[in-house]
């Protein structure tokens, strides 16, 4: 017999600034006496900290009402309070509306926006963004696209919906098209689908290829290049592994421009430098309605700047003092001239060993 899982109840708490409340389900099995006793166990923030959100009264029950420190830890029972707000500076672009009916809307994120709260990006996201500005508290994404990649991510408005729109992509149902600027190889042959196996590690920034049966497909086609040693490409992922698209042009020997983990992990780059974006765009998405039926078929309208003008995308401004930001555009220019004419006469480089054409 399959035990039923326990529906969580409705929040008490309203949204903060288009942010949940943090929802904790207390656990059926442990060794803590009590509600506080477990919260100090689970959140790493101190027992100061959790003390004075007890003595506020700023965690609550499903009633809405103050759960006191020394309450029993019950199993299965729900509490929720609000997390205290980091400081974030604000993303300075703007976050574009493709698409938006009473179902669904899509939008255009700008680079360096997160999807949804995580970490120290919570009200600077475009879930949250989107929801203070739209007047659409229950809004969620139905899928994810990473911080630094500009593009296209949909967003459901029903919360009862958002499982039929998350199986498009689960099951493979929608086309994604992405499209990057990297260093051109005249002598890599493309179009080409890259297969490996990629794991990505809890707690390690980067992915890696390891042996093993293949979960990850890309199809990398080249769109165009020109004299300075620079390309555009079409990247459509078959499958959706953590940053699929950057290990695979990395392991092709063309790393995307601006990317601060692949083919190495460069230096941190400080809050608020926007500059040398990663040229990286998730330019198209085609799928049909799981709820309406309808076909849709949309397009980003962004620009990848190091295609547009590559000298105004890496200039340097030393006045800002961003050595981590200078020393990334200098990584970015070598990869360039990595690939140039020259390299490419003397030998082609290897290609990975588990790609084909």
């Amino acid at each position: 017999m399959t035990r039923r899982r326990r529906t969580a109840p409705p929040s008490p708490l309203p949204q903060r600034d288009g942010v949940d409340p943090v929802r904790v389900r207390l656990p059926g099995t442990g060794q803590w006496a009590t509600v506080r006793d477990h919260l100090v166990a689970r959140f790493p923030v101190g027992s100061d900290v959790v003390d004075g959100m007890f003595d506020a009264g700023l965690i609550v029950g499903t009633d809405g009402r103050p759960v006191p420190a020394d309450a029993p830890c019950v199993p299965g029972l729900f509490v929720w309070f609000h997390r205290e707000l980091p400081a974030e500076v604000p993303v300075p672009f703007p976050l574009e509306i493709v698409y938006r009916d009473e179902h669904i809307v899509v939008a255009d994120k700008p680079h360096f926006l997160a999807t949804t709260p995580r970490g120290s990006h919570v009200t600077q996201t475009a879930l949250a963004r989107l929801r203070r500005e739209l007047g659409l508290p229950l809004l969620g994404a139905a899928h994810r696209l990473d911080r630094l990649t500009a593009g296209l991510v949909l967003f459901t408005v029903r919360p009862e919906e958002r499982g039929a729109y998350q199986t498009l992509f689960r099951d493979r149902l929608i086309h994604k098209e992405y499209e990057a600027v990297a260093p051109h190889d005249p002598a890599l042959a493309l179009p080409r689908t890259v297969r490996n196996r990629i794991v990505k590690e809890r707690g390690v920034l980067t992915a890696r290829e390891v042996e093993g049966e293949p979960n990850a497909l890309s199809r990398v086609e080249l769109l165009d290049h020109r004299a300075d040693g620079l390309a555009r490409y079409r990247l459509v992922p078959g499958t959706g592994q953590t940053h699929q698209l950057r290990v695979h042009m990395s392991d092709l020997g063309v790393p995307i421009l601006g990317d601060p983990l692949y083919p190495e992990v460069t230096g941190p780059v400080p809050a608020g430098d926007f500059r040398r974006p990663l040229q990286l765009l998730a330019r198209a998405l085609e799928f049909t309605d799981p709820v309406t039926g309808a076909r849709h078929r949309l397009r980003s309208g962004r620009t990848l700047a190091a295609w547009a003008s590559y000298g105004e995308w890496a200039a340097e401004d030393r006045t800002a003092g961003h050595c981590a930001s200078d020393d990334r555009a200098a990584v970015d220019r070598a990869a360039v001239d990595r690939t140039t004419a020259d390299r490419a006469a003397a030998h082609r480089p290897p290609a990975p060993r588990t790609s084909c054409q």
